[in-house]
Order: structure tokens, then sequence, then C-alpha cells
């Protein structure tokens, strides 16, 4: 069972052993929603899945008559994607034809961005083997992984059954009820230009959680865009973490995204398991009482 990373090489001896296996490609770009798809279009491995992180990996929400568009009322988080409630995700897996045997292999094209909610919301619903491709598609043809083309034959519907939730949700009111008492340490994902709160492209307030510590999500790679040794990242996040508890992590992004990178990199180093806020600084920035912090 691969439960963080697993390479080309492994998941093609995994492919050919006839284990129950799902791959999902994950492939998504924040300015063109339409984007991943047409990548997965062209070019997927076999078999595999496609899931869109606005329709399937998060809450699509309802649109008031007021025009408003809003989460429906059982979505687990706020924020710009908000995730969908467990039973809704679950009812996703089982019409795409996911079964509580199998092994998830998820991927995309983008250094690992996207497929990381995949991964973690796999676990969040009680399925804990499922694996990020390290290096993603990239890495899969630089090993002489077969792409294809073809439309995907649909799958019989199956019943996933939920789990315990193997991670942890941290919600709005949990992130601000710890600040006063510096009882989490909050790592944000985002660029260092936009944690600074120097420029802000997706949301209507710049800067970031008083006290949050920055980890921009692609530090976690190396230049292959594979996920760096478990020994550089235990350095990387103890010089970060400089004696806090790692126990009380929580990862935020924007949206609750590209913060799980670093979620699974810390798993990578051997720390266990740390809490994401999946509203992120998008749901905590539309309170204006919230308390914002720059440079």
């Amino acid at each position: 069972m691969y439960t963080t990373l697993i390479s080309p090489e492994q998941l093609k001896a995994l492919r050919s052993s006839g284990a129950p296996l799902m791959l999902f490609d994950c492939s998504f770009d924040l300015m063109n929603p339409a984007a991943g798809e047409e990548q997965y279009r062209q070019a997927h491995i076999p078999g595999a899945v496609y899931a869109h992180l606005d329709t399937a990996l998060s809450d699509e929400g309802v649109v008031d008559p007021d025009g408003t568009h809003r989460p429906h009322d059982d979505a687990a988080s706020g924020g710009r994607h908000p995730l969908p409630s467990r039973e809704k995700f679950a009812m996703w897996l089982c019409s795409v034809g996911f079964s509580n045997d199998m092994q998830a292999v998820v991927y995309d094209r983008q250094k690992s961005s996207y497929c990381g909610r995949l991964w973690w919301m796999l676990k969040w619903a009680g399925h804990e083997a499922v694996a990020v491709l390290d290096g993603g598609l990239q890495a899969w043809q630089a090993a002489g992984g077969e792409v294809t083309g073809e439309p995907e034959t649909a799958r019989f519907q199956t019943n996933f059954r939920l789990g315990r939730p193997l991670r942890r949700l941290v919600g709005t009111d949990e992130v601000a009820a710890a600040l006063p008492a510096a009882s989490q340490t909050l790592i944000d994902a985002r660029a260092a230009q936009r944690y600074r709160g120097e420029v802000e492209p997706f949301d209507a307030v710049a800067g970031h959680i008083p006290g949050a510590l920055n980890r921009p999500a692609a530090e976690n790679l190396d230049a292959q865009g594979r996920f760096k040794t478990p020994q550089q990242l235990r350095a990387e996040f103890d010089r970060l973490l400089q004696g806090r508890d790692p126990a009380s992590v929580v990862h935020h992004c924007g949206s609750g995204v590209s913060a799980v990178p670093n979620l699974i990199a810390m798993e990578v180093a051997g720390f266990a398991p740390t809490g994401l806020y999946a509203g992120s600084w998008s749901e905590w920035c539309r309170d204006p009482k919230r308390p914002v912090a720059k440079g």
C-alpha cells in the first residue's frame, strides 16, 4: 500500500501486478478552469479518471436570487474552493467506480499543486491507500510511461463506504480561537509576495493571518518537480518551526488547495499528520472583523 508518494517505476509495477487501482488526473489552471480537463483529453495515463477541482473536489454551491454565489449548507468549509460534505464526495467516488479495496494514485501537470487536494480528501474520507505520483505526468512520461488521448470507458458505479477521517479538518472558529493563546502553528503556503500582502490576485483583502509562518508550496520540490528527500524536508521544516510543536501545525493557503503539498511534505519528512484549514485566507478575509497582518 502506498500512502504518501509513489514513483513512476513503482506505479508501473503496480499496474502490471493487476492489483485494484484507480488513477486520478487532477490537472487544473486557476486562471482557465477548463484547461485542465482539455489537457486530460489530449494526454493522460491510460485508465485515469479526471477529477475537476471546481466540480468534483469542491462544493459547487448555489446562486441566490440576488446573484450571490454561496456554498451549499452542508459544505464542509467556506472559501473559494469549499469542501463538499464527505457524503457528497463519497457519492462522486461511487459514480466514477472507486471502491474501498483500491489503491488510489493522484497526479497533475502542475507540480502536485492540485492532486494533493484529492489525496487529502480521500484520507479525510477514511481511505488510507492513496499516493501522489511523484513528479506528476512529466515524470511518468520521462520514465517511458504510456499516455493516451482516447476517451475512457465509464466504470460501473460502486458503493464506497466512508470511514473515520484520517486527517484533521480545521474550521475558521477553531483557528480564530487559538490565535490569542498561540496554541497552534499556522503555515501559509502562498507565495511570499501574497503572504506579505504586496499583491493579491484572487481575494479582496491582502495579507495573512497574524502569526502565520510562510512556506511557499513550491519549496517542497526539487528542480525536477519531485518532492525533496525526507532528510531535506525534515531539516527545512525544523528550521521553519524553530522549536514549535509539530503537532500544533495547521496548514492553509488561499483556498485550501496548494496548502496540501506542505502537509504531504511534513509526512514524507516523518512528522505525524497535521491539520488543514481548508477555508484558508479566502474564508478568513471575508469577515472584516478578523485580524490581518502584513509584511
